[in-house]
């Protein structure tokens, strides 16, 4: 009955119409910005590393270690083997124009992001819900968001993390999930009790460590077969616009599950990343919005493409007929999930593969419940305005631990359901947002650049002095205060 339920809930969330949205909003916006994610490029890689952390906020690095912590998790192992077993390898196509297009979505909302964040208990808070009131004045529409992202986050999502983690360490250490659910929340208390600094610090060591070793071992991988790296693309682009012979039944399915679980990993537009972007100590929006999209880019075009590359250059996958039965079927009995992953690594280094992937995936995973747990705080934080109702608080952490213990011993069709629920409730909210807010995210893109045309390194947006005012700045205080600071340290 439950799981019936959630089905339901699932189908209306998930139908076309979001799919559509999604595309149709990256497209949007790139041409909005004139294609920002390439001409802005190489500026994205110098504010990467530049900045640094301040008792209100964290560096920029660590805000972008914060939210690819939360785009790095299960679906860039678990998600893609899941496109490819209910989409075909064309999934993969869909899931890089998703990406590409992407981020442009996602530079618009990590600008909104610091634009219209707030300094609460002595640190910068913002994402949807705080833009979406101080920008659009509509209250009603900032408490939705934050309601639904605080269930999507704590309640919704942290399972499948969890589950993905515990199907992963069963399958290498033949230890009972219980077990694992068991550390994973002990491990989570700590960082959860220690608050965003923590979470930053914890961030930018783990992250680049495990992103760049998974890479590494995919690189390996690409290159013992680097044969077959013709082949494998033409295969992907031809399943994805239905070409191939044996996928070409399936395009829609490729579109539908290349774009989910694209959404569903680098998260561009779903309105999570604007919560950490909000965090950083910088000088202009307009930066983190470059920093921001730079990040899906990581997440998609080097993490999912690795874990892609690694499956169908080994053959490492089954791919499941709509009309019932298999199109391929290259692992007779073994459910689609990290074990693809596994398999492919396995097979080329017996031994070695499954306890790779499921330390690289509790690592990935982890981390990923640990950025929504800081996006669920942030939204209580919106919601208990005056940080009296400490309650809420830890109502939230006790939620959150109980949310991922559930998922870690629950079936991974029905933590992947839920999952999916959280990612749709919060994108279908966010996309509407930003689409209303466009003016004032391609504003700080239009002075950000006027400035540096001007020859000033690094620009600082002063709202009484910018000549894009052509929205409503009289609740940026909090900018005016920053600009004041950031040209005293000139």
């Amino acid at each position: 009955m439950f799981e019936s339920i959630i089905n339901t809930i699932n189908d209306i969330v998930w139908s076309n119409a979001l799919i559509g949205v999604a595309l149709f909003s990256g497209v949007f916006y790139s041409f909005k910005t004139k294609f920002v994610q390439l001409r802005m490029f190489k500026e994205m890689l110098r504010l990467l590393f530049g900045g640094k952390s301040s008792e209100r906020g964290v560096s920029s690095f660590q805000a972008f270690a914060i939210a690819i912590s939360g785009r790095v998790g299960t679906g860039n192992i678990a998600g893609v083997a899941t496109a490819i077993a209910l989409g075909g390898p064309g999934a993969i196509f869909w899931m890089w124009v998703i990406a590409f297009l992407g981020s442009a979505s996602a530079f618009v909302e990590a600008t909104l992001g610091q634009l219209y964040k707030e300094n609460k208990g002595g640190e910068y808070r913002g994402g949807p819900a705080y833009y979406i009131e101080r920008g659009l004045g509509i209250k009603w529409f900032a408490t939705l968001f934050a309601i639904a992202t605080v269930l999507s986050t704590a309640l919704f999502l942290p399972g499948v993390q969890a589950n993905s983690i515990a199907a992963g360490v069963n399958s290498a250490f033949n230890i009972d999930p219980i077990y694992t659910g068991l550390a994973i929340i002990a491990f989570l208390a700590l960082i959860v009790f220690g608050g965003v600094k923590r979470i930053g610090k914890f961030s930018e060591v783990v992250v680049p460590f495990m992103a760049i070793a998974y890479v590494l071992v995919a690189v390996i991988i690409i290159g013992i077969n680097f044969k077959e790296i013709p082949s494998v693309i033409s295969l992907i682009i031809s399943s994805a616009f239905g070409a191939d012979q044996a996928f070409g039944g399936i395009v829609g399915m490729a579109i539908m599950w290349g774009v989910k679980r694209g959404i569903y990993s680098n998260e561009a537009g779903q309105g999570t990343a604007p919560h950490a972007a909000a965090a950083a100590e910088v000088s202009h929006p307009a930066k983190q919005g470059l920093v921001q999209a730079f990040s899906v880019y990581i997440d998609t075009l080097f993490v999912c493409t690795a874990t892609a590359f690694m499956i169908l250059f080994t053959f490492q996958y089954n791919v499941i007929d709509p009309d019932g039965g298999f199109i391929a079927e290259n692992l007779p009995g073994v459910n689609f999930g990290p074990e693809y992953t596994q398999m492919a690594i396995e097979s080329q280094f017996p031994g070695f593969g499954k306890i790779f992937v499921a330390i690289s995936l509790s690592f990935f995973a982890f981390t990923t419940i640990m950025a929504y747990y800081y996006i669920a705080e942030t939204n209580v934080s919106y919601l208990d305005h005056e940080n009296k109702k400490k309650w809420m608080i830890w109502g939230l952490r006790v939620l959150i631990l109980g949310a991922t213990f559930y998922g870690a011993i629950k079936s991974a069709a029905l933590a992947w359901t839920m999952g999916d629920i959280g990612v749709g409730m919060m994108a279908w909210l966010n996309f509407i947002a930003i689409f209303l807010l466009r003016k004032p995210a391609l504003a700080m893109l239009r002075d950000y650049e006027n400035q540096k045309k001007a020859g000033i390194e690094e620009p600082i947006y002063d709202p009484d002095q910018s000549t894009e005012g052509n929205f409503d700045t009289s609740n940026l205080d909090i900018w005016r205060r920053i600009s004041a600071r950031f040209k005293e340290e000139k």
